[in-house]
C-alpha cells in the first residue's frame, strides 16, 4: 500500500550504512555531482563557453576596428531610437529613412530596454554572441535525446563551430541572430512530437525577416507531415500556420515595408528582377551546397524532411542578383545551421537502426567525423583567432583614432565611410558618405589607410558645393573635417 512503512533487515541497514570511519557524504554535493554527470547541464554547460567565445570574438574585432559593413551603424541607429520611443529612423538609409522600409524586423525593439542602460555598439554584439549561443542549447538537447548524450554533445560542439555560426559571429550584427535559437526550439519540440510548441516556437519568425515567413510556412509543412497520422486536427492547424507564413511574407514585402519606404516600394525586388536565374554563379552555389552538407552533415541529413526547411533560405539566396548571396560569407547561412545539423540527428536516429550494415556503421561513426571536421575547419574560421594572442590586444593606432573621433562632439551630425560609422552612432547622427541628400553635416569623417581621398578638403566641396570645410585633424590613416561656420 501506498505510504506503509518498509521493514528492512539488520542486514539491509548494515548495507546501507557507510563503513565506519569513513567520512560523511554530502547529500546536496552528491546530487549536485549526480546532475552535472548525468548530461543534463552539457547543453547549457556548451551554450556558456560558446557565448564567451562568441563574445570575445565580436567584441575584439570592434575594438580593433575591423568592422568590414554598415551593418552594426544601421542596427544601432534603430535600436537606439527604439530605446527613446521614437520611430526607428535610420538616417544611414537616407535622411530619416524608417528601417522598417527596409527590411521588417520589429524585433529588434526588444533590445531597446538593454541599450538604454547601456547604449554602445557593443551591447548588439553581446546580445548577438548571447542569442547564438542559446541555440546551442535546444540542438545539443534534441540530438542527446535521439543519440545518446555523447554522440548528441557532439553534433552539439559541431553546431556550436559550424562555419554558418561562425560567419554570423564575426559579421558585426545582423537580426537573423533572432531567428537561429527560434528555429533551433521549434526543431527540438517538432522532435520531440510537440507539434503545437513547435509551431508556437516558429511564429515570431514573421517579426524577424520578411522572407521568414517562408521558413515558418516550410517548417509547418514538416510538422503537417509528421503528425498527420497521430492527429488530423494538428496536422490541418499546421498546414493553416504554413498559408499565414506565406501570407505574411507575401503582404510584408507587398504592402507592409513599401508603407515605410519613402518611394513605396520594395527595394529587393530588384535583386530577383535583375537575376540571370540559379544558373548565374553556379561554380560558388554548388559549393555553398557543399559547405552545408558535407563537412556538416556527411550528407546524411538529405535523408531527413526536416531538410526541406532550407529552401526558402537558399531559394531567395539563389534567385538573386547579389554574388554575396550565393556564398558561404557573411551571416546567411546561420539560420540554416540548425535545420541541417537536427535533420541530421534526425535522420542518424532512423539510420542506426538500418537493415544495411553500411549505413548503420556510418551513422554510428558520423558524429565524431563531424565534429572533428568542425574542429579542423575551425582553424580557418572566427573562432580560431582565439588561439592568437592578437585576439587579446587593441593596436596603438586604434587608441589614435579613437582619439580623433573623440573630437567630435556629442550630437553632431557626421557624414562617414564605414570605419568610422560604429564609434560614432552611438552619439552622434550619422550619415553614409555621398547620401546625405541635402543636409549638410557638421563633420565628415572618413577612414582614408587607403589612400583613396587623395584631397579630402577638395572631396569635401564635392560632396558640399556650398560649404566649406577644413581638417579637425588625421590619425592613421583617418581623417576628420568641420565645417567653417
Amino acid at each position: 500500500m501506498h505510504g506503509a512503512p518498509v521493514a528492512t533487515s539488520a542486514s539491509d541497514r548494515t548495507a546501507q550504512e557507510p563503513p565506519r570511519g569513513a567520512a560523511p557524504v554530502a547529500p546536496s554535493r552528491d546530487r549536485g555531482l549526480h546532475r552535472l554527470l548525468d548530461g543534463r547541464r552539457d547543453p547549457h554547460i556548451l551554450a556558456a563557453v560558446l557565448f564567451v567565445a562568441y563574445a570575445v570574438v565580436s567584441i575584439g574585432r570592434y575594438l580593433r576596428l575591423g568592422t568590414s559593413s554598415w551593418d552594426l551603424g544601421i542596427f544601432e541607429q534603430a535600436v537606439r531610437a527604439y530605446a527613446h520611443f521614437q520611430v526607428p529612423v535610420v538616417d544611414l538609409k537616407g535622411p530619416g529613412a524608417n528601417v522598417l522600409g527596409d527590411h521588417f524586423s520589429p524585433v529588434t525593439a526588444l533590445l531597446a530596454p538593454i541599450y538604454r542602460l547601456f547604449p554602445s555598439p557593443v551591447t548588439l554584439l553581446v546580445a548577438q554572441a548571447a542569442l547564438l549561443a542559446l541555440s546551442a542549447i535546444p540542438v545539443t538537447r534534441a540530438a542527446a535525446r535521439l543519440l545518446g548524450r555523447r554522440r548528441g554533445l557532439a553534433l552539439g560542439v559541431a553546431y556550436g563551430l559550424s562555419w554558418g555560426i561562425q560567419r554570423a559571429v564575426d559579421f558585426d550584427f545582423h537580426e537573423i541572430c533572432f531567428a537561429v535559437p527560434l528555429i533551433a526550439f521549434s526543431l527540438e519540440a517538432l522532435l520531440r512530437q510537440r507539434w503545437r510548441a513547435s509551431l508556437y516556437w516558429a511564429l515570431p519568425l514573421v517579426l524577424v525577416k520578411e522572407d521568414l515567413g517562408l521558413t515558418l510556412a516550410a517548417l509547418a509543412l514538416v510538422v503537417a507531415l509528421r503528425s498527420r497520422t497521430s492527429s488530423r486536427r494538428t496536422a490541418l492547424c499546421a498546414l493553416g500556420v504554413a498559408g499565414f507564413g506565406v501570407l505574411a511574407t507575401v503582404v510584408t514585402m507587398t504592402l507592409v515595408i513599401p508603407a515605410f519606404n519613402t518611394t513605396d516600394v520594395y527595394d529587393y525586388w530588384s535583386k530577383v528582377s535583375d537575376s540571370s536565374g540559379p544558373f548565374d554563379g553556379l561554380d560558388t552555389k554548388l559549393r555553398t551546397l557543399g559547405w552545408l552538407l558535407i563537412p556538416t552533415t556527411g550528407l546524411l541529413a538529405l535523408r531527413s524532411p526536416l531538410l526541406v526547411i532550407v529552401v526558402p533560405t537558399l531559394g531567395w539566396r539563389f534567385f538573386s542578383s547579389d554574388p554575396h548571396h550565393w556564398g558561404t560569407e557573411w551571416h546567411y547561412s546561420a539560420v540554416l545551421m540548425p535545420v541541417v545539423v537536427l535533420a541530421l540527428a534526425d535522420a542518424l536516429a532512423s539510420a542506426r537502426h538500418s537493415a544495411r550494415p553500411w549505413l548503420r556503421s556510418y551513422a554510428l561513426h558520423l558524429p565524431t567525423a563531424v565534429v572533428s571536421a568542425a574542429l579542423a575547419l575551425t582553424t580557418t574560421l572566427p573562432l580560431g583567432a582565439l588561439t592568437e594572442s592578437a585576439a587579446y590586444s587593441v593596436p596603438a593606432r586604434v587608441s589614435a583614432i579613437d582619439g580623433l573621433l573623440g573630437r567630435i562632439p556629442d550630437g553632431a551630425t557626421v557624414e562617414s565611410n564605414i570605419g568610422p560609422i560604429s564609434r560614432l552612432t552611438s552619439r552622434c547622427r550619422v550619415f553614409w558618405v555621398t547620401n546625405t541628400r541635402g543636409v549638410t553635416p557638421d563633420f565628415i569623417a572618413l577612414d582614408n589607410s587607403s589612400g583613396r581621398y587623395e584631397d579630402p578638403v577638395g572631396y569635401a566641396h564635392e560632396l558640399h558645393p556650398r560649404a566649406g570645410y577644413v581638417v579637425v585633424g588625421s590619425a592613421q590613416g583617418y581623417v576628420v573635417l568641420g565645417r567653417e561656420r
